[in-house]
């Protein structure tokens, strides 16, 4: 087994205008701040300077991204069914085999609410899921920056922006009213997905999951080049916390 980087050796602490606070005039990412602020290249200097990303992968998951996408989507089907595989798994053998690294097939960027249990939800252990996780499920440089650590030095070979029913920060972004904290930064990287969904929450919260997405996709060039070699696949999805049920959305 091949042990990755450290976060916190490799990965250099990224500040961006995007972090202000919304909608006080202050700027919120884009492609423009992602390629600007150079996530690909600041981020990852460090890993892509003193490890080769294709020997790193290799040593990883060898699963195609469609293959990858399927494991986590029959994971799916076993949790809406109740027919859990992964509370069978030796959890004591698991913590022992990744205690000197990790080897995850994918990753999720999902919003923060608890009623999202990402593992539980694919039905997958400790090891199998890069998580990353903020309200919204939005595209910050510093989750931009964890999903391409996943993708270059973990080798998951697929990401799935997965959006939510009933999603509070996209209910909060549709009422727009003022909100204390710095709760109203969240408001800017959804507010295209309100144009796009009117007033619909539903609507809003998967083209939000679209977006998202589909920024990462192509505003990140790290993510970019991996899509284009099809070694990673990064899809939108949508989870009913009532059913449990995952579905992709095109």
């Amino acid at each position: 087994m091949m042990t990755e980087r450290r976060p916190t050796e490799s990965l250099p602490m990224i500040r961006s205008a995007s972090q202000g606070c919304h909608p006080s005039g202050t700027t919120f990412l884009s492609r423009r701040h992602v390629l600007s602020g150079g996530i690909a290249s600041a981020a990852l200097a460090g890993i892509l300077s003193t490890a080769a990303p294709d020997a790193a992968r290799a040593a990883q998951t060898t699963l195609t991204p469609d293959a990858a996408l399927d494991r986590l989507m029959m994971g799916n089907g076993r949790f809406v069914a109740g027919k859990l595989a992964s509370f069978e798994e030796d959890l004591t053998i698991l913590k022992q085999n990744n205690v000197a690294g990790q080897e995850p097939f994918a990753a999720v960027l999902s919003c923060a609410d608890s009623r999202v249990p990402v593992e539980l939800a694919f039905d997958q252990s400790i090891g199998h899921v890069f998580a990353t996780r903020v309200a919204g499920n939005i595209c910050t440089p510093e989750i931009i920056a964890s999903l391409e650590y996943g993708a270059v030095v973990l080798g998951t070979a697929v990401i799935v922006v997965l959006g939510h029913s009933e999603c509070g920060a996209v209910k909060a972004t549709i009422a727009a009213k003022a909100v204390p904290g710095q709760i109203s930064a969240l408001y800017a990287p959804i507010r295209q997905a309100v144009e796009r969904g009117g007033r619909n929450l539903e609507a809003t919260i998967k083209a939000n999951a679209q977006i998202q997405a589909d920024l990462l996709r192509t505003a990140s060039p790290v993510v970019a080049d991996l899509v284009g070699q099809g070694k990673l696949k990064v899809v939108a999805a949508y989870y009913d916390i009532g059913s449990g049920r995952v579905s992709l959305l095109g």
